[in-house]
C-alpha cells in the first residue's frame, strides 16, 4: 500500500529535501506551514514539488488545528521538523523558540496518543544539545545545552522519550549536526559566508564580519541527511540516533574552503567582530555517528570541504544541481 507522510515544517530546507526524497519513493505527501503562501512554497517550487504536496496552513500551538491536520492527512509517518531553528535568533526570541519546538512536540504526541494513532514519528533534535564535547558524543552522552535553542531541542527530546517509553509509541529522535545546502535560510552564517564570497569573486565590495571563527562544528550536506531521517522510521524499533559526518572543523577552516572554492583568499575579506559572539558560546562539537552506520547502514559521504565546494558551485550557477546520490565533487 502507498504510504502517507506528513512533514511538519515542510517549507524549510530539510522539509523540502525530505519531500523530494519521499516523492521519489512514492509517498502521498502532506505538509504544514504556519503561513501557507508564496514564501512558504519557495523551496518546494525550486525542487519542482509544489503540485506534488498537499499544503496545510496550521498553527502547531493550537491543539484543535493540529487535531484537524492529523485527521485529514491520516499519516503513516510524521516528520516533525517545525520550529524556530536558528541558535542566534533563539537568544533574542527564547519564549517563541521554546514554544515552537518543545511545546509543539508535546502537543503533537499528546494528540497522537489520544487518537490512538499508530503513526511513526521522527523528531528532530540538534547536536547543539550536547554543548562542549571534549570527546565525541554518542547517544548516551549527557546533554549540556548552552542556548535557548539547544535547551528547547533537549526538552523535546526528553518529551519524545517519555511518550515512547510510557505509551509504547513509535517516536524516534535524530540528533542532527549542522547540515547545509542552497536552500539554507539567509539568517544562517554559512549562507552569509557563501553569498559574500560569491559577491567578492564578482568584483563587488563584499567584506564580511563574523563572530568567533575558532568554534568547531560538524558540517554535512542536507540532501543526504534527510535520507537518514527516513531510515530511522524504517527500523524495527524506535531509537535515537546521531546524524553527523563525524568530522569536526573550525569555522575559520570552513570560511577558508568556501573562499578558496571561489578563487579567493578569505583573509582579505573577513574580519572578526566581538559584538557578534553569542552568549555562552562553546568551543567544539564532536559527534560519534557510528550507531546509525552500524544499525541502519547510513553514513555521510560529503564532509566539510565537499560541502564548501558544493555551496559555491550552486550559488554561482544559480541552481540546485543534482541531488546527493548524483553529485560529483
Amino acid at each position: 500500500m502507498t504510504k502517507r507522510a506528513l512533514i511538519l515544517g515542510i517549507s524549510g530546507q530539510d522539509g523540502a529535501y525530505l519531500a523530494h526524497l519521499l516523492h521519489r519513493k512514492g509517498y502521498v505527501l502532506h505538509g504544514s506551514s504556519r503561513r501557507a503562501g508564496p514564501e512558504s512554497y519557495a523551496n518546494l517550487e525550486r525542487l519542482g514539488l509544489r503540485d506534488r504536496v498537499t499544503i496545510h496552513s496550521v498553527d502547531l500551538g493550537v491543539s484543535a488545528s493540529l487535531r484537524a491536520l492529523l485527521s485529514e492527512a491520516a499519516p503513516d509517518e510524521i516528520y516533525h521538523l517545525a520550529g524556530q531553528s536558528s541558535v542566534g535568533v533563539s537568544f533574542a526570541q527564547p519564549e517563541e523558540t521554546f514554544a515552537s519546538i518543545a511545546g509543539s512536540t508535546q502537543r503533537l504526541l499528546e494528540e497522537l496518543r489520544l487518537a490512538k494513532s499508530g503513526a511513526r514519528v521522527f523528531n528532530v533534535a540538534s547536536s547543539e544539545c550536547y554543548g562542549q564535547c571534549d570527546v565525541p558524543a554518542d547517544e548516551r552522552t549527557a546533554f549540556r545545552p548552552r542556548s535557548p535553542y539547544a535547551a528547547a531541542r533537549a526538552s523535546a527530546f526528553y518529551t519524545a522519550s517519555v511518550y515512547r517509553e510510557s505509551y509504547g509509541m513509535f517516536v524516534a529522535t535524530g540528533i542532527v549536526a549542522n547540515h547545509e545546502s542552497p536552500l539554507r535560510g539567509r539568517q544562517f552564517v554559512t549562507r552569509k559566508i557563501v553569498q559574500a564570497a560569491v559577491r567578492a569573486a564578482n568584483g563587488e565590495n563584499a567584506s564580511l564580519d563574523l563572530g568567533n571563527i575558532t568554534v568547531k562544528r560538524d558540517w554535512g550536506w542536507a540532501p543526504e541527511f534527510v535520507e537518514a531521517f527516513w531510515r530511522v522510521l524504517q527500523s524495527d524499533r524506535p531509537q535515537d540516533y546521531n546524524i553527523a559526518t563525524g568530522e569536526t572543523n573550525a569555522l575559520a577552516d570552513f570560511v577558508q574552503e568556501i573562499y578558496a572554492a571561489a578563487g579567493l583568499d578569505w583573509q582579505k575579506y573577513v574580519k572578526t567582530d566581538n559584538s557578534l559572539v553569542r552568549p555562552s558560546e562553546f568551543e567544539a562539537t564532536r559527534i560519534d555517528a557510528s550507531k546509525i552506520k552500524r544499525e541502519l547502514g547510513w553514513e555521510a559521504r560529503y564532509k566539510m570541504r565537499d560541502v564548501a565546494r558544493l555551496l559555491i558551485r550552486r550559488e554561482r550557477d544559480g541552481g540546485l544541481g543534482p541531488f546527493a546520490g548524483e553529485l560529483e565533487i
